[in-house]
């Protein structure tokens, strides 16, 4: 019965990750594929697992408390014991100095969170059957050696099964060499190819210097959105598709290679000079322009594609992929569909991107961060009405970082949601303390800002709860501020998370009102509070009187809905006056107050202004 059991094993794979969801979500789905897998949430329990019982392949999250995916997999290579277990690093980094990384450690593949269940498969399937096929390779050679001393007296009667064999081992090893080197699904070369025909560019380069070549990094912008409306069998009929006519714009002495997901490499060789790369590069743009049949249905995607011309000043054929890659995202930065060619400027903004995320994590662990709080008024009766709670960075050798520059990079990196909950505890905190201090009334707000990050988060309305429940908030207390796009990200589970919040009696505001989405339809769906204006329609509305623009509109929709209004960036008397004139209930702005340390605002409460 066991044996039975045993048999229908595919693979023992070791899964390691500090977060319970992501390992009980792939532990599942790979038990359901007949793998056994066994789920730890650290790198050194990994280590002890690993040397516990080897297993065939180890899929390893790089971010962990303690020891990260690198250090352990550089610790698993340094042990003759577990040295030939394979690694796939499992990521929320997609940098390409990340990816480079990992292989430089020893891992083997790379897979960018969030997966696809069916991009796992596929690559845990790789390399267990390259695993296997190594294994083959060396028993079959062991065949050899103990068949030649056996069978040395029938020499002529061995000789021929010996070639049959010989032939069997050179076709397995032809197939693992073609396995090694290519991509299962569009037979194109994969990275290790790729980085080996690019490595001996380099070397070319510096020997010949009329020789000239070129690395095209190219992403599509849109294959998410295909492969998750038409399912995964069409996004891989539609990637083979690319592949096919990206070979339509090369000669035959270039090299077209996929390095997973949807991205693709292109070496350029023997070119004349950068117009006849950006010309190579239109004519992909174009022919990915016409519609793709799949399935039965038109199909349309782009691309954006990074530049960069090789010469003799490159040493590593990886900066070369870096560098055409970052050129890729300031192509996509630009608006997609279009090439960008690089230039060592980028670079260097690359590498200050690079610090600032690694200050911005060492910010989070020695709590660099500091509340500022900004008042709102009440328009009709002068008073304060209620605070923002907004973030400052205190940088131990730059002063204060401007949150235009540290937000994007945190939300970016998935940072947001740390500095998210810890603003939100502060924020809280510090209210309650004010009514305490009867510095306040009851009715006082504070409003805290939910990114599209902290939005999305599985277990968001458990963190507002414990925040509430360990500051001792009353939840009327609390207004959460959520942007037009977090909320029609989340498509159709907004409602239930809003109605949610509504329940606790927690108010809810939307940030930025006319700047994004702006449709009525979800508007008078949602139980929201306060639209708050955006201070771009409220800078011209005190020059003249035809240049209110949008904001009798605004108050007038957020009234027919129930809603009051907040105009953010008031600064003069004037633009106060129409807003009051308009019905507007409340204002934010340098007029009333600049965002101020906790001390100040609690004296700015104490003194009772009257606007």
């Amino acid at each position: 019965m066991n044996k039975d059991i045993a048999s229908t094993i595919k693979g023992n794979i070791l899964l390691v990750d500090d977060t319970p969801d992501n390992l009980h979500l792939l532990s599942n789905l790979l038990s359901a594929q007949g793998y056994k897998v066994r789920c730890v949430t650290n790198g050194q329990t990994a280590l002890k697992a690993a040397r516990a019982k080897l297993p065939d392949l180890i899929l390893l999250d790089i971010m962990m408390p303690h020891m990260n995916g690198y250090e352990v997999c550089q610790i698993l290579k340094s042990d003759t014991q577990t040295r030939d277990v394979p690694v796939i690093f499992l990521s929320a980094l997609d940098e390409v100095l990340d990816k480079v990384k990992a292989f430089s450690v020893g891992g083997v593949d790379y897979i960018t969170k969030p997966f696809q269940f069916q991009e796992v498969l596929i690559r845990v399937e790789n390399q267990l059957a390259l695993k296997t096929a190594e294994t083959k390779v060396r028993q079959l050679n062991a065949e050899l050696e103990i068949k030649v001393k056996e069978r040395t007296s029938e020499l002529e009667v061995t000789n021929q099964e010996l070639q049959r064999e010989i032939a069997e081992r050179k076709l397995l090893e032809k197939q693992l060499l073609h396995m090694a080197l290519h991509d299962p699904l569009t037979g194109l070369p994969n990275r290790a190819l790729f980085m080996e025909r690019l490595k001996q560019a380099v070397i070319r380069a510096k020997q010949q210097p009329e020789y000239q070549f070129s690395v095209l990094f190219l992403d599509c912008d849109r294959f998410k959105i295909v492969n998750d409306s038409l399912g995964h069998l069409v996004g891989d009929e539609l990637l083979t598709a690319i592949a096919s006519r990206l070979k339509l714009s090369l000669s035959p002495v270039d090299t077209l290679a996929r390095l997973g997901g949807d991205e693709f490499t292109l070496l350029l060789e023997e070119i004349k000079d950068i117009t006849s790369v950006t010309q190579i590069a239109e004519r992909i743009l174009w022919e990915l322009s016409r519609p793709f049949y799949l399935d039965k249905r038109e199909v349309f995607i782009t691309a954006s594609i990074g530049i960069v011309l090789g010469n003799a000043t490159y040493d590593q054929p990886e900066h070369l992929l870096r560098d055409a890659d970052t050129a890729m995202y300031r192509a996509k930065a630009s608006g997609k569909a279009r090439y960008h060619v690089f230039n060592p400027a980028m670079h260097q903004e690359a590498l200050q991107l690079l610090q600032l995320e690694t200050d911005l994590r060492r910010a989070i662990e020695r709590q660099e961060f500091v509340v500022y709080y900004q008042p709102i008024v009440s328009l009709c009766e002068g008073k304060i009405s209620g605070f923002e709670a907004l973030v400052r960075w205190q940088h131990p050798t730059r002063g204060f970082v401007s949150p235009a520059e540290f937000i994007p990079v945190a939300e970016e990196t998935g940072l947001i949601t740390f500095i998210g909950t810890w603003v939100m505890r502060e924020a809280c905190q510090q209210l309650r303390i004010w009514q305490e201090q009867k510095l306040s009334e009851e009715s006082l707000t504070m409003s805290v800002n939910l990114s599209v990050r902290e939005f999305s988060q599985p277990n968001l309305i458990e963190l507002i709860d414990d925040t509430l429940k360990k500051t001792q908030l009353s939840p009327q207390s609390l207004k959460l501020e959520i942007t037009e796009s977090a909320i029609m990200e989340k498509d159709g589970s907004v409602t239930a998370i809003l109605q949610q919040l509504r329940n606790r009696q927690i108010q809810l505001s939307i940030d930025d009102f006319g700047t994004g989405y702006s449709s009525l339809s979800y508007l008078n769906r949602l139980p929201v509070d306060t639209l708050k204006i955006d201070r771009s329609f409220i800078n011209p509305i005190d020059k003249n009187s035809e240049s209110l623009g949008l904001v009798p509109a605004i108050i007038t929709i957020a009234h027919s809905l129930g809603m009051s209004a907040i105009a953010e960036g008031v600064e003069t008397q004037q633009q106060l006056a129409k807003l009051r004139t308009l019905n507007c209930g409340f204002g934010q702005g340098y007029l009333f107050s600049k965002p101020l340390g906790s001390k100040l605002a609690a004296d700015l409460l104490a003194a009772a202004p009257q606007y």
